[in-house]
Order: structure tokens, then sequence, then C-alpha cells
């Protein structure tokens, strides 16, 4: 029996170490994302690494496996792009499953060196009237180029890592983690661009030198932490830039927003992250917090240091990816 499990276990390393690459062009094991994704077992103890070369990936990808690295050949020249409105997905279906270009159900998965587009915004040109078939009030639906166009959406995934990546969409919850509950997400040297809500974590995120692109809407960054009082999201060392009057943040559930280091174009609106209307209970208050964050031109006063009024008087140099994951998960091993 133990010659059996360490087979076993030497066979699944062996599978693990070997990259499976994906290539367009069909040099590779793969012409497509998620035939790759679809070869592989359901989990594994080990990573398995896809790499995709340089191209165009017309795809919308489901991933429902666990223990996946994605690693792109090149972040600008690696992407993958579908245009989805979520607006018009939801008058067909259920629920979130599928209304994004990169739909993700699976624990410890790694994004690495890629572009991620939802281009549906980009390419609307006036807005379209639809039938909508779940909508019980109206039957209809007007779909703008501002609405949600998540170029990723999380279901019950945790221990979720992107690496230099670029997410792009035009209109709102661009890049999606939700999880309330167990969320552990990691973004680090990213690209974020979109409308509303773009950067919207649920449950414990860190984000690290990552820079945010406000395209339209009414805030850039969101979180809910409605579930845990500790939940968090931290920005570390990020840039924030977009239209004019562009607005940082809100939230209508509980939130707790760190922002460590991070700078603030000239043209971003004189408007601190606020709390929307909203009959939701907001357990713990407002909790917004900033250190040593700078906006060109000259700095606000809302956003001036008051670390020091979080629950357990952090300082800015323990505040890091372990700080907020608890010790639950270390993202940089």
């Amino acid at each position: 029996m133990s010659i059996l499990l360490l087979t076993s276990a030497q066979a699944q390393k062996s599978n693990a170490s070997r990259r499976i690459i994906v290539d367009i062009n069909g040099k590779g094991d793969f012409k497509s994302v998620q035939g790759a994704i679809n070869s592989l077992a359901d989990s594994s103890n080990v990573p398995r690494t896809i790499f995709i070369r340089k191209g165009i990936y017309n795809e919308k990808i489901y991933i429902q496996k666990h223990n996946i690295i994605l690693a792109g050949e090149d972040r600008e020249g690696t992407i993958i792009t579908q245009a989805i409105a979520r607006d018009e997905w939801r008058c067909l279906h259920n629920d979130d499953w599928g209304v994004a270009t990169l739909n993700i159900d699976g624990n410890d998965i790694t994004l690495q060196n890629l572009t991620i587009t939802n281009s549906y915004g980009f390419k609307l040109s006036k807005d379209v009237l639809i039938s909508c078939p779940l909508d019980t009030v109206t039957r209809q639906k007007t779909i703008t180029k501002s609405g949600h166009q998540m170029a990723m959406r999380t279901m019950n995934a945790t221990r979720l890592k992107a690496i230099n990546c670029h997410f792009s969409a035009f209109g709102g919850d661009t890049v999606s983690p939700w999880n309330v509950e167990n969320g552990l997400f990691y973004f680090k040297d990213c690209i974020m661009e979109g409308g509303v809500d773009f950067y919207c974590p649920r449950g414990w995120a860190y984000a690290e030198n990552c820079r945010f692109i406000s395209h339209s809407g009414s805030a850039a960054i969101w979180h809910d932490g409605s579930k845990f009082e500790d939940s968090k999201t931290v920005l570390m060392g990020c840039s924030f830039e977009g239209f004019d009057g562009f607005n940082l943040g809100r939230y209508h559930r509980d939130a707790q927003f760190y922002l460590i280091n991070c700078t603030f174009a000239a043209n971003m609106s004189d408007k601190n992250i606020y709390r929307v209307a909203t009959s939701n209970t907001i357990q713990w208050g407002d909790r917004i917090y900033y250190f040593n964050c700078h906006k060109t031109g000259g700095d606000y006063a809302w956003h001036r240091d008051n670390l020091k009024t979080a629950a357990g008087s952090p300082g800015a140099k323990q505040i890091n990816a372990r700080w907020v994951f608890k010790e639950k998960w270390n993202p940089l091993q």
C-alpha cells in the first residue's frame, strides 16, 4: 500500500511540474485555455501550471478546479477577452456563474502576466433595449455601456492571487472577488480599470502597487466585510486616476478600508469614501483609515493620517499581507 501511495504522489508531482502549454497557433498542448483547464484533475496537492503564449484568446473561462496557475507569456500580449453585460446575462440566468470573462469557483488559483478584458462597454455605441424574461416587472431592460461588466468574478473561491495582471472593463464590477465568509484575495502589480465599484472585494483583500483607472461611475473601490468584524480591504502603495471628478470609493455594507502610501490624481473629487443610503444594518460604523496618502496638486483634509484610530492602533510597517490574512494564508510563499 505504501508503495502505491508513494508512486501516486510521485506521479502527481511529476504531472504538476510539467507545464501545460497553450498556444493559439497550435504549437502547444492546447489551442484554448479552457481546453487546458478541462484536461486537469479536479484537485491536486501541488499547483498545476498552464503557460499561455502570447495571443488574443476569445474565450469565456470557467475554473471549478483547485490549485492552478494561469501564467501568461507577457501581460500586454497575452489577452483573454469576451464581451458580456451582466444585466443582459441575468435576464436569462438565475445567478452570476458565467457573467464574467474569467469565472472562478476553485481554491488556490494564481493568475500571472495576463490581460483579462470584458470588452462590452468599450464596444457598445448606444444603449440597447432587450427582452428580459426573468424581470417579472417590466420584461424589458436597457443595457448601457457603463453597466456591470465583470472581467473576473469568483463565486465561493478562496486564496486567489493575481500578479502583474491587467483587468479591464468600461463598466462596473470589473474585479469581483466575492466570498464574504472565507475570501482571501491578493493582488500585486496589477492594473484595474472600469466603472462604478470596479474593484469590489468581499471578505479579506490586499492590493499592493496596483494602478486603478476610473472610466465612469460614482466610485472606484468598494468593500463588503459584513460577515466578520475583522474583514478588511488594504490598498498598499496604489495609485488612483480617472475622469474629471472621479470618486475614490463607497460602500453600502459593513466595510473596512486601509489605504497606505497611496497616491491620488489631481482631478479626484474632494469626497471621502462614503456610505450609500441603504437599508442594510451597518454594525461597526465608518472604518476608513489612511496613512501617508497624497494627491497631486495638494492633499484633501479627509485623507490625513488616522491609522492609529483603527482597531489595535496598528503601525503602517506592520500592515502587510500576512497581517491582513491573520496567518490563515501567506500568499508570498
